[in-house]
């Protein structure tokens, strides 16, 4: 992969990385004891039935989105890390090179377009 792509994607990464700890820091707390683990805080409406109602759906919602946003970020941390191992841009599942395009709209890739039409069941 030619080097100037390769920091191209490195960067969006970074961006991304960025995003998502802000994101993620907007309602949760870094977990120290569980690398890129949060822990969502449980909102504070006041005592009445209604807002202890208010307060329970809320903190399903920040757990849901949680665990998508750390799931994302996890990818990008792996992606970072098979730049550095010289490794990105590899198909975990045929060992073929992830095709370029893939790459730049999904920098998180880790799989090939055929090998993940093959896991979907769409080949």
């Amino acid at each position: 992969m030619d080097q100037s792509v390769l920091d191209e994607i490195k960067q969006s990464l970074e961006d991304e990385k960025t995003k998502l700890e802000k994101a993620l820091g907007d309602f949760t707390s870094k977990d120290s004891t569980i690398k890129d683990n949060y822990r969502s805080e449980f909102p504070d409406f006041g005592n009445d039935e209604d807002e202890n109602a208010n307060e329970v759906a809320e903190y399903s919602d920040r757990l849901s989105l949680e665990h998508t946003l750390e799931k994302q970020l996890r990818d990008v941390h792996q992606a970072l890390a098979s730049i550095v191992q010289g490794k990105y841009g590899v198909c975990k599942h045929c060992g073929k090179a992830i095709e370029i395009e893939r790459l730049k709209i999904r920098p998180t890739s880790s799989s090939c377009v055929n090998c993940k039409k093959q896991l979907k069941g769409e080949a």
